[in-house]
């Protein structure tokens, strides 16, 4: 909770702050990784660097986060914390780095804005930071001793599965022959590699398969970047990654985790690649012998762009209350639609417990959908590849 005279400083300075967070976190990375250039190389990534996702969405949820002290003092933004936590243990955040981003975030800030930046003025905005970074750090520690306090880990490819044109499957298994724990349906890991310039890049990805067994898995899509730079890692892993190479994994995180009631109606919706994490909780469904109705939603390209389609299909098939709807751009033939995803005729029980994984343009039209039948918003659970310029701007 922000201090009476800090919370008015702010309040009278936001929309100052809020015009110019731009141009604040353009100057604040440019000054970090000029003090530590091997924080790009070896934790930022640097395709989100190159496109600018990753500016913004630092300045939307510093923006947020005030806001929400100002409208909301008596409770934190949890929602926003708890999926920033999340990213930054499956990257190894440590409390320290706080304070590399706090010296050149207020550089930044006192650059941009000038004299307008007053000793109260800098002492309620290093209020408003220091009550994000700790609350950060405090849910990060928790994240870190429930996953057993380990590191990332050095895991070997076992099997290499072409799924499409540009979607591969890896499963993996640790390298010194230790136990697989369990995961929680939904969540991601964070896979390091080291690329031929020698940076070592990390990236996110859902796994795919079951929880349980003796592997993990997880699929990676090529990215072709159009106007932005190529993925270099999912590249590099398409390219050189085979059986028997070793790669490096953290332990699972992420907080869009099946969480359904035995006999609760769910409805798994996504679009391209958002299918993986949607796999996971299907297969965990048909595991666990869901008894309620499961309701499965898909969009894409073409079916010979629908990566894993077969699971998608064999999972729902083991689940007698699931009704499955493909939609398909193109080629869809007679069993499935054309077009984009319309829930339009598609039942929506009371009480649906709805998962959402795709583009923003996506998810953004089945969410407003799925409210207009009746789901309650706090019944919507979604999950943005890459950072999540949406819960940064607000839904």
């Amino acid at each position: 909770m922000l201090t009476e005279q800090s919370a008015a400083t702010v309040r009278a300075t936001l929309p100052a702050v809020g015009a110019a967070i731009g141009e604040i976190t353009e100057r604040f990375y440019a000054r970090l990784f000029d003090a530590h250039p091997e924080l790009l190389r070896n934790l930022f990534n640097r395709g989100n660097q190159a496109a600018g996702t990753q500016k913004q969405a630092l300045a939307g949820s510093i923006a947020a986060f005030a806001t929400h002290l100002l409208d909301h003092p008596e409770q934190r933004p949890d929602a926003m914390l708890g999926r920033i936590a999340h990213k930054h243990a499956s990257l190894g955040v440590t409390p320290e780095q706080y304070r590399v981003v706090h010296e050149h975030l207020f550089a930044a800030i006192a650059e941009v804005l000038g004299e307008a930046v007053t000793p109260e003025v800098a002492a309620a905005w290093d209020e408003v930071y220091w009550l994000m970074a700790n609350a950060l750090v405090a849910i990060e520690r928790r994240l870190y001793q429930e996953s057993g306090g380990l590191g990332p880990r050095a895991w070997e490819v076992v099997e290499r599965v072409e799924e499409t044109a540009d979607v591969v499957t890896f499963r993996v298994r640790p390298a010194d022959g230790s136990p697989v724990a369990g995961f929680r349906a939904g969540q991601y890991v964070s896979v390091g590699v080291t690329l031929p310039d020698g940076a070592r890049q990390i990236r996110q990805y859902s796994l795919s398969g079951a929880p349980g067994g003796n592997v993990r898995q997880f699929s990676v899509k090529r990215v072709h970047g159009g106007t932005t730079p190529d993925g270099e890692v999912s590249h590099h892993l398409h390219a050189r990654v085979r059986p028997g190479d070793v790669l490096e994994l953290s332990e699972p995180f992420g907080d869009l985790v099946l969480d359904a009631a035995p006999g609760a109606p769910v409805l798994l919706a996504s679009a391209g690649i958002g299918v993986t994490p949607m796999i996971a909780m299907l297969a965990d469904l048909a595991a666990t012998g869901h008894g309620g109705p499961v309701t499965v939603v898909h969009g894409d390209r073409s079916p010979a762009e629908h990566a894993l389609r077969a699971d998608h299909e064999t999972y729902a098939g083991k689940l007698p209350g699931a009704a499955v709807h493909f939609f398909y751009e193109r080629d869809a033939g007679p069993d499935h639609r054309t077009g984009l995803v319309d829930l339009a005729d598609i039942a929506v029980r009371p009480g649906t417990r709805a998962y959402l994984c795709g583009p923003l343009p996506f998810m953004r039209a089945v969410r407003a959908q799925l409210i207009g039948k009746g789901v309650a918003p706090a019944d919507i659970h979604y999950e943005v590849f890459g950072p999540d310029l949406w819960l940064a701007r607000g839904r």
